[in-house]
């Protein structure tokens, strides 16, 4: 009984005694919450979903929010349909989503993608074409989890994409040639340092619509009061800075590991080299499943700015309406 209080007590409030099918199942005013609910959704078992128990768990929640659920139906079910739903579709436009770009394919994706960065960062060509696949899976799950319903142009999609890989094969050839001379260790941490810096452009020219145009801000009640650029740019910002936090302790830390196993061991010499691989991939999968949600977790998916923040003309329409509203909300996306 105890514990299941303590349960109840972290979860979002019932509306009647009923879950609430339009918030996480955690409360989300605490990190704990907040990592609950992205450790759920970037669920690599997800992944494995068909189409048909997507759509079964999209029709439980319509038939759940009109009361018409089948008899016998329990909290669980209601809870297992709201993680298959929250995976794969997305939270404004309640459309489905591309598989690649899901938050569920978040762990297999990168490791795989970072694993064969990190193994293969001595060569030209090696750079040029692990860093442009890279690229070009964030493209997918930048496009695919941008905010509300902008519409991002191919030529837009093609523009961020070409400066993205751009950047990341430019900093990655300019600095593997600068520490060709310094210890090993510093080589393995170009791949990161590649990732982190397209990271800054990708996102906000994969986004710069909503930078021209604002993203929506909303009351306590979910009511649209405007579109805000102040608001785009903090969401940004948030996304960016989640998405290299995502990133270090897997391409920081596996370098280090490796470099170790390298210079001490010497695992990979002998014929043994074709280790380093599968090594990789592994010690990146294994920490990416913690750090994907934990650093999704950083930042409230409604995040909050001060009306003070926001545009003019918001503010003079809130008090032309004499409201008392301090601060508004908006979806910061992924």
């Amino acid at each position: 009984y105890f514990i299941q209080s303590n349960l109840r007590m972290s979860e979002t409030p019932r509306i009647d005694g009923r879950i609430d099918l339009d918030k996480p199942r955690w409360l989300q005013n605490t990190y704990v919450g907040r990592a609950k609910h992205f450790f759920s959704v970037t669920d690599p078992r997800n992944i494995a979903l068909t189409g048909s128990e997507l759509d079964g768990a999209k029709e439980l929640l319509k038939l759940y929010r009109a009361k018409q659920e089948p008899a016998g139906t329990t909290d669980e079910d209601v809870y297992a349909a709201k993680k298959m739903y929250e995976s794969a579709f997305h939270p404004e436009t309640q459309q489905k989503m591309f598989l690649p770009g899901r938050m569920s394919f978040q762990v297999p994706g990168n490791m795989t993608i970072c694993g064969m960065m990190l193994t293969f960062y001595k060569t030209t060509p090696a750079i040029l074409f692990w860093q442009w696949v890279n690229q070009s899976f964030n493209a997918v799950v930048n496009y695919t989890n941008r905010s509300g319903k902008s519409e991002i142009s191919e030529s837009l999609l093609v523009k961020s994409y070409l400066a993205a890989t751009t950047m990341a094969v430019g900093v990655a050839v300019g600095l593997n040639k600068a520490t060709s001379r310094l210890p090993p260790l510093f080589g393995r941490l170009v791949p990161f340092t590649a990732v982190a810096a397209a990271n800054c452009v990708n996102i906000p020219m994969m986004r710069q619509s909503e930078l021209v145009q604002g993203i929506d801000v909303l009351d306590s009640d979910g009511n649209v009061v405007g579109q805000s650029k102040a608001a785009a740019r903090s969401a940004i910002a948030q996304v960016v800075c989640s998405r290299v936090l995502m990133a270090t302790p897997g391409m920081a830390f596996t370098p280090v590991v490796m470099n170790i196993l390298d210079t001490k061991t010497k695992l990979f010499q002998g014929g043994r080299a074709w280790l380093a691989a599968p090594i990789q991939v592994t010690l990146v999968g294994s920490i990416l499943t913690f750090a994907t949600p934990l650093a999704c977790a950083i930042f409230e998916q409604q995040s909050s700015i001060s009306v003070s923040s926001v545009e003019d003309e918001i503010q003079k329409k809130l008090k032309d309406e004499n409201s008392d509203i301090k601060y508004l909300l908006f979806n910061k996306g992924l």
